[in-house]
């Protein structure tokens, strides 16, 4: 242990002089944690954010497009069918808090291309889904390129009763 002499202006004289006095690390313990977790933590907390909304999004755009192949195979014919599908996308985006004009809708058939529903025809249907990363500005609209494209798809059969009503 070393011991202090004290000079007549009171500094403490250690055995090393000034540079022992200037290296030493005591009381830099709480500045170096708060300097480092802020450093650390600041980037993980917006990655947490921004992975859950590109999640949210991942999910509105599976169920989107669930519901929608469902309810577009059991309409009574096309018109009705795509109504009703894009009120099912509005429906599901908005359980997710996403606008439906957020979404993009494709409606693809495998057996007619030109007439979906006829009995046992394949429907597909592709919802894409912008998700915006947080806390972006809408200076110079980086809003729409700060954004990930995610899509789902989901494919239902036509009943073998299907009939047009």
């Amino acid at each position: 242990m070393l011991r202090a002499k004290h000079s007549a202006d009171g500094i403490p004289h250690r055995k090393g002089g000034w540079r022992l006095a200037v290296t030493s690390d005591r009381g830099n313990a709480a500045l170096e944690f708060i300097t480092a977790g802020l450093i650390l933590l600041v980037p993980i907390v917006y990655l947490v954010i921004a992975l859950a909304g590109i999640q949210g999004a991942q999910l509105a755009a599976a169920g989107a497009a669930r519901q929608a192949a469902r309810v577009y195979v059991q309409g009574s014919d096309q018109a009705d069918a795509s109504a009703e599908a894009s009120a099912a996308v509005a429906f599901a985006l908005a359980d997710f808090g996403l606008q439906a004009d957020a979404a993009r809708v494709q409606v693809s058939c495998r057996s007619h291309p030109d007439a979906c529903l006829t009995r046992l025809g394949t429907v597909t249907v592709t919802v894409r889904v912008r998700a915006p990363l947080p806390l972006v500005p809408d200076v110079l609209d980086l809003r729409h390129d700060a954004a990930v494209s995610v899509q789902a798809s989901s494919t239902q059969r036509v009943s073998r009763f299907w009939s047009a009503r």
